[in-house]
């Protein structure tokens, strides 16, 4: 290892006992365990760029800390991060070909949280969900059901939900679920999801089952079909995305939870991509004709179903503190200020004036870092209603990475 290369992966910053770490993790899970390094280490791993020989390592070092660093213990730092599979070589690639063949073979896309994010045992997972609508900050018990198709005066057609962890925000799902449980009649969801890591397409679909604790969550095959053969690109290029993005899983979770013992449904799974290149230029997404097209494609089909579908997005808002880059830890001002900030923008959305959204966070240019805003642009540009309606406003207010949601639904 005479020139190492770490992956593209994530470092952030974190405290263990009151000491400052960086937490290494790699995203797109090819390595599942992530790593906590002190600040001298992670110097020299950000050296780690396949140019940089050893002595010049050394140097750097030397130059940085005074302080003489011998090969040997960059050797064994290298390592370590090889042991990992968070180093560019000859090992990760062949690993990364084995996951993704494995991937593409199966026709069920397997849970990467349970025992992680959510319990795995399902008796265990029914209680901790259960537990998010019982809560002091959640909506109350789960309706009683009645099997029939009993007409609903107002049913709900879509909903944006929030997907940061069950731990920070399950009482807040837990409002958007009530509202799906109560006036939903949709057979299938189409889900947008975040991607959290880079595509070339706008969007990207999978046609695998979702795997949940409490049992799979079918694909709806005629209407991806459908989008399929509308789409002048190729949904399905870059699908091996759906194996480690969470934003759906979470979704999943809670669908199959509150339909298990009621009705059978199915999903439509779609990640959606980054819109900073629009927001740097000052444009339209819908100036690209690959999403435009798409949109288009899906408001078709969801006009010939009527209401038997119901669009969900799965997003979080803001992301601030200096786990996401900006520069000072966060207080009660900052807190009060974002949420300000956040109410103004969920005006755009309950009043379903997607431009409007777009606009808003093209002017300011996202520096909140909303991460949801193309699945939330999707699904005011395809949703067809009379209302939308703020159903629970949340924050997480970490000094050092504050995070802020919502779940809303729009109705008619």
């Amino acid at each position: 290892m005479e020139n190492p290369k770490l992956r593209n992966i994530e470092a952030f910053p974190a405290e263990i006992s009151g000491r400052r770490v960086i937490c290494l993790r790699d995203p797109l899970l090819f390595a599942e365990q992530a790593l906590l390094v002190p600040e001298p280490t992670f110097f020299v791993i950000s050296l780690f760029d396949g140019t940089h020989s050893l002595l010049d390592i050394q140097a750097e070092y030397m130059r940085r800390y005074g302080d003489l660093l011998f090969q040997e213990k960059i050797h064994e730092i290298a390592q370590h991060l090889d042991d990992h599979l968070l180093l560019d070589n000859e090992r990760f690639a062949q690993h990364k070909e084995e996951v993704e063949k494995a991937f593409a073979d199966s026709s069920v896309r397997a849970s990467t949280l349970a025992s992680k994010g959510y319990e795995a045992d399902p008796d265990k997972l029914a209680e901790q969900l259960s537990s998010y609508f019982l809560s002091p900050e959640g909506p109350g018990r789960l309706p009683e059901r009645k099997e029939g198709r009993e007409p609903i005066p107002h049913p709900l057609r879509g909903a944006i939900i929030p997907h940061i962890d069950f731990a920070r925000g399950g009482s807040c799902y837990a409002w958007a679920y009530q509202e799906i449980a109560e006036a939903c009649p949709a057979d299938t969801f189409v889900m947008f999801g975040t991607l959290h890591t880079e595509a070339s397409g706008p969007f990207i679909l999978t046609r695998k089952a979702f795997s949940t604790p409490l049992g799979n969550l079918e694909s709806d095959q005629e209407l991806i079909t459908h989008l399929e053969k509308e789409s002048p690109y190729d949904l399905f290029a870059e699908e091996i995305a759906h194996r480690a993005e969470h934003s759906l899983e979470l979704q999943m979770v809670f669908l199959r939870y509150i339909f298990k013992d009621f009705r059978a449904v199915k999903v439509v799974p779609i990640l959606c991509s980054s819109f900073h290149e629009f927001i740097d230029k000052g444009t339209s997404p819908m100036q690209d004709p690959h999403i435009a097209s798409f949109l288009r494609s899906l408001s078709k089909a969801i006009s010939l179903r009527e209401e038997r579908i119901c669009l969900l997005a799965s997003v979080d808002l803001a992301h601030m503190g200096p786990r996401f880059g900006d520069r000072y830890p966060l207080g009660e001002y900052d807190w009060r200020s974002i949420a300000s900030q956040d109410q103004e923008l969920i005006q755009f959305v309950v009043r379903m004036d997607g431009e409007g959204f777009y606009g808003a966070i093209q002017r300011e240019k996202n520096q909140r870092k909303i991460c949801g805003v193309p699945a939330i642009y999707a699904l005011l540009a395809t949703i067809s209603v009379s209302e939308g309606r703020l159903l629970k406003y949340g924050q997480w207010p970490d000094p050092q990475g504050t995070v802020t949601f919502a779940s809303l639904g729009f109705y008619g």
